[in-house]
């Protein structure tokens, strides 16, 4: 594991926070929600690529 990757990660969730926060306060909830949404699928698009390589590596182990 790379430590960008944890780097990118951290950079998304102070984006998202940071969007929410402001889309909450000017009383557009709704918008916010979607931004923490886009946030969560963001960072699943990221982490794909290592779970698929840590089931392959869980695979290759225990010779399923």
């Amino acid at each position: 594991m790379d430590i960008s990757l944890i780097l990118k990660i951290a950079g998304v969730g102070i984006l998202v926070a940071v969007a929410s926060q402001i889309l909450s306060k000017s009383g557009r909830d709704e918008q916010a929600m979607f931004v923490t949404i886009a946030g969560i699928l963001v960072t699943l698009m990221l982490l794909i690529t290592q779970i698929r390589e840590l089931f392959d590596l869980i695979v290759s182990v225990f010779g399923m």
